[in-house]
């Protein structure tokens, strides 16, 4: 039976936020001059827990838990693991259920979203972006490989890449698009100049709870107790200046100008209901090594969706909708290989699914396999042709969860718009 709240909004179906999620993000109220807060987001509102705080209504909460809701960035919290955000969105969910006695006190504390500026929702300090998604692995390695388009290791490492941190930029944000140098005739010398095959790339994002210490590895049975929860990504591409550049060290200035991530953070509680399998090997596949199997440790059904706006359009149109069932390897397997090598990971490090794409043509998670390479390219309703994104498009990442006998539940949106090179 759903849950219902006296925040009316929360109670509407098509709602990304009902009582049932309550996920954690980072806001101001108001200018550039506004103390950052730590919120719980519940229908179109956000309930501000240092308010909650300073009116004494968390002393049900551990003292070192009350103390992180009031910190300026949301690691603090993060760093205490699984317990101390579950003992927060209990208590938060109590008060904001209808009927409950505590709503007279806890509204002052509840203001709209469209009254706060939202932020990066922690302070980032690592970045990880994974090629988890078998099928993007795949499309892209056939344009390239027809015969041969995963290399021997996809099977048998989960494959990834350090990224830039200082451009990870929250929803809403635009950016320029890069220049970079290409070389699109083999025979000629390269040239430097704005990227002519920007893309975009679908992606989930996990953020880390908390952590290891350097040298320790986290075994995959326990990653999850690793993980304070997942956002969405759009990890921007420059496919041509990627072309040229990535061999033999791999991605670099095609990627570092700018990832976008969604404001709030589901946790893996909310998650709970939408767990499921994880990816079904296929037959001649092997099976992950020793340090990487576990029978404890799930997949989860998480459908994303990809829109475009351009600038002649009024209303976005739906590109592709694909699902995280299609990441070959699990965020436990993830978090595992990662710390394998005694690598740490500390309390806010984001670690990205890379592209999630399905078997299907319309659940392709890019442009890159949409076109095909700029070979077919992309029709909008209004008749404008797409092969690669153009100044002035808004691409909208949309991530929710359904189930029967389950609240919907979503991530809310991530959102960029491409403005001219600079």
């Amino acid at each position: 039976m759903a849950l219902r709240s006296w925040v009316e909004s929360a109670n509407e179906p098509a709602t990304d936020f009902p009582i049932e999620n309550l996920p954690f993000g980072l806001f101001r109220h108001g200018g550039e001059e506004d103390d950052t807060h730590v919120g719980l987001a519940i229908g179109d509102s956000i309930v501000d827990l240092a308010g909650c705080y300073e009116a004494g209504l968390l002393e049900a909460i551990n003292e070192q838990v009350q103390a992180a809701c009031t910190a300026p960035i949301l690691n603090e919290l993060m760093a205490l693991g699984s317990d101390a955000s579950r003992a927060v969105r209990h208590t938060i969910a109590t008060m904001l259920m209808e009927g409950s006695m505590m709503q007279p006190e806890l509204e002052p504390h509840v203001i709209r979203m469209r009254d706060a500026e939202m932020m990066v929702p922690c302070a980032i300090g690592d970045y990880t972006d994974f090629y988890a998604g078998i099928h993007h692995a795949t499309n892209v390695g056939s344009m390239f490989r027809p015969e041969n388009p995963l290399l021997p290791n996809y099977r048998w490492v989960p494959i990834g890449y350090h990224g830039r941190v200082s451009s990870i930029i929250v929803s809403g944000t635009g950016f320029h698009r890069p220049s970079g140098q290409t070389r699109p005739d083999p025979e000629s010398a390269p040239q430097f100049g704005p990227s002519r095959r920007l893309d975009y790339e679908m992606e989930l994002g996990a953020l880390v709870g908390p952590g290891n210490e350097r040298g320790e590895r986290i075994p995959v049975d326990r990653a999850e107790e690793h993980l304070f929860g997942l956002c969405l990504v759009n990890d921007w591409s420059a496919r041509d200046i990627q072309t040229w550049e990535y061999q033999p060290l791999g991605p670099f200035l095609a990627k570092s100008f700018a990832t976008s991530v969604s404001p709030w953070i589901v946790t893996l509680d909310a998650l709970t209901p939408f767990r499921t399998a994880p990816y079904t090997r296929p037959d001649g596949d092997p099976q992950p090594l020793p340090y990487l199997a576990s029978s404890d440790h799930s997949g989860f059904d998480i459908t994303l969706e990809v829109w475009l706006r351009s600038a002649q359009m009024t209303e976005p149109v739906l590109l592709s909708r694909g699902n995280s069932r299609d990441l070959y390897w699990t965020l436990a397997q993830l978090v595992a290989h990662h710390t394998s090598n005694g690598c740490n990971l500390r309390p806010g490090d984001l670690l990205a699914s890379g592209t999630i794409s399905g078997r299907t043509s319309d659940s392709r998670g890019s442009m890159l396999e949409l076109s095909w390479g700029g070979k077919e390219p992309v029709v909008l309703p209004n008749g404008e042709e797409r092969r690669f994104l153009e100044d002035g498009d808004e691409v909208i990442l949309r991530g929710f969860c359904e189930r029967e006998g389950h609240r919907r539940i979503g991530f809310g949106e991530c959102r960029g718009t491409v403005l001219p090179a600079n």
